[in-house]
């Protein structure tokens, strides 16, 4: 075999005019994802629950595999796209007679903040680390965790936040990128001061050299009284 073989590289042992016949092939299963996603509905080209993936995932392997190899017949690909679609129709029909299966499939919406503290072992086991649990919420014009009344992921990824109004603004953990908020592990003055990690707010003293009486984390950065600008 030559190295940098263009030919080789390019069709292989595919005769040229079998392009024409890709073409045909990627057209139709354009169309059969096209008339999968009308049939299934809207619901799934917007933000997609963990069941919804699986299905576009197996959709995709079936398509891309009658797109691009001569061996695969095209009309076992359509019965696939018709189970398919019959099974999430079904599924879904069923989750909406069965929270049980809907909590299974779809999962729970998750309260990650509540009252201006972060339930960071709630954030862990979603497998989100606090950088992008954070970006979310600067996306969303938040500066520190005292706005918020309550933050909640949703079964699709989302985040949704309900604020403190002005007046009940807390103190609470700055969400700014690291070098923007500036840590202590001796705190240089009497203040309230946030744990890094969990986001616990405690009044503590110049010279303090203490552990987060919440999760043992030895880092604090002041907390922020800085009210919402909308």
């Amino acid at each position: 075999m030559q190295a940098f073989d263009l030919h080789r590289m390019a069709f292989d042992k595919v005769p040229v005019d079998f392009l024409a016949e890709v073409a045909l092939r990627s057209l139709y299963t354009f169309v059969l994802v096209f008339l999968f996603l009308k049939i299934t509905g809207r619901r799934g080209v917007r933000q997609m629950s963990l069941f919804e993936v699986l299905i576009i995932l197996t959709l995709g392997s079936a398509a891309g595999d009658v797109a691009f190899y001569d061996d695969v017949p095209m009309l076992p690909v359509l019965i696939v796209f018709v189970t398919l679609g019959i099974l999430y129709r079904l599924v879904m029909w069923l989750m909406s007679h069965s929270e049980k299966l809907e909590d299974l499939l779809e999962g729970k919406p998750v309260i990650v903040v509540s009252d201006g503290e972060l339930a960071w072992e709630k954030l862990r086991a979603e497998n989100l680390t606090e950088f992008e649990f954070f970006m979310e919420l600067r996306l969303n014009g938040i500066e520190h965790l005292g706005q918020v009344k309550r933050a909640i992921m949703e079964t699709n990824g989302q985040i949704s936040v309900y604020y403190f109004s002005d007046e009940d603004v807390k103190p609470g953990l700055p969400i700014l990128p690291g070098k923007c908020v500036e840590r202590f592990t001796v705190l240089p003055e009497e203040n309230d001061y946030a744990c890094t990690r969990c986001s616990a707010i405690f009044h503590l003293h110049a010279g303090d050299r203490q552990l987060c009486a919440r999760c043992a984390n030895p880092e604090w950065a002041k907390a922020s009284r800085a009210k919402r600008i909308t």
